[in-house]
């Protein structure tokens, strides 16, 4: 069996704790990866470094391909940048993709959830161009290129023929920002038009979009967003789930890929086995997934299906972390998950 070889970067506060939980989920479950650790965010500081995101963390995900890594801590309106952007924009990751799921014995107000959101990862509001125009006045760029609108488009119908998905919705506000927005829709249209007629295809006004997704997210399946959308949307919609513990991520490129939890680092709780690891651990199921389509090699499907039939008897026989309404404690959590994969 070819073993592969991934980085992992357990991030900051509950970070090492999930990130832990999930080395062991694989392991139990012979999936064919081996570790390389680096670090990035507040600790990467604290370890004696100058930058939130080092050089050596970037090259050995550019030599690897394949990276896990656990939340890291953003300031807020001060201090350095996302370590996430700063990923993105490294690497190219320009494909953020979200799988949301009703989970068993995971009671919300919706059943049968199963959606997944694409984000434009590069460019919108997030490409962080702010200037100072005068005293008491500030002004932030929304960017939009042609290119990136069609790589996203192409890249959102080519998932979902190979995930069998039969529908894109295109969240947008073109009828104000004509230009930005205007460019997004257009290039996602051409590109079904051109490419992918047999898949349905929708536009949808972003804030009518968000008051269809409550009333009723089963009558979306694929959304695909600009990048301030996108992260405001799947968000939202890991509340129709269950919260941000049980809602993996991907940012994906052409030749990197980098696997995440969604949620923050929760400073707070950091060190008191009380985080939820499941959007880890389901974030490694997708790094499998993923390992096993680019790099055919089945044995990391096999341990991507024993790893998700884990987590969903366990949560099925009650087995919970408190934020879901349970008991369990972080470790507590993984040692359910395991025992279930070792019958």
């Amino acid at each position: 069996m070819t073993t592969h070889t991934a980085v992992l970067i357990p991030g900051d506060g509950i970070g090492p704790e999930v990130a832990q939980a999930a080395r062991r989920i694989l392991e139990a479950a012979d999936a064919p990866v081996q570790f390389i650790e680096r670090h990035a965010g507040v600790v990467a500081l604290e370890r004696g470094g100058d930058d939130v995101l080092p050089l050596d963390t970037v090259d050995a995900i550019r030599e690897h391909g394949v990276a896990l890594k656990g939340p890291c801590t953003t300031p807020i309106g001060k201090g350095f940048g996302s370590v996430n952007v700063a990923l993105r924009k490294k690497l190219n990751l320009y494909a953020a993709v979200r799988p949301v799921r009703s989970l068993p014995g995971v009671k919300t107000r919706f059943e049968d959830v199963d959606l997944v959101i694409v984000r434009e990862n590069t460019e919108g509001l997030y490409s962080g161009i702010e200037n100072l125009i005068t005293e008491g006045v500030v002004m932030s760029m929304k960017v939009a290129t042609r290119n990136a609108c069609s790589r996203i488009g192409e890249w959102t119908f080519d998932y979902a023929v190979r995930r069998n998905r039969s529908k894109v919705s295109v969240f947008h506000k073109a009828n104000i920002m004509k230009m930005t927005d205007g460019m997004f829709i257009d290039e996602a249209r051409q590109v079904h038009e051109k490419s992918y007629p047999q898949i349905k295809y929708e536009e949808v006004i972003i804030d009518a979009a968000l008051m269809k997704i409550v009333q009723d997210p089963t009558q979306f399946d694929i959304i695909l967003c600009e990048n301030l959308y996108g992260d405001i949307v799947s968000d939202l919609c890991a509340g129709l789930v269950g919260g941000l513990g049980v809602t993996p991520g991907a940012n994906i490129g052409d030749k990197d890929a980098v696997f995440e939890a969604v949620h923050g680092s929760a400073p707070d709780i950091a060190g008191q086995n009380l985080a939820n690891p499941l959007a880890l651990i389901m974030s490694a199921a997708m790094m499998l997934n993923y390992i096993s389509e680019s790099r055919k090699d089945d044995s990391a499907r096999d341990a991507a299906k024993r790893i998700k039939s884990a987590y969903n008897l366990a949560l099925n026989d009650g087995k919970r972390t408190r934020d879901l309404g349970g008991d369990l404690g972080t470790q507590e959590f993984t040692q359910a998950v395991i025992d279930r994969m070792n019958g």
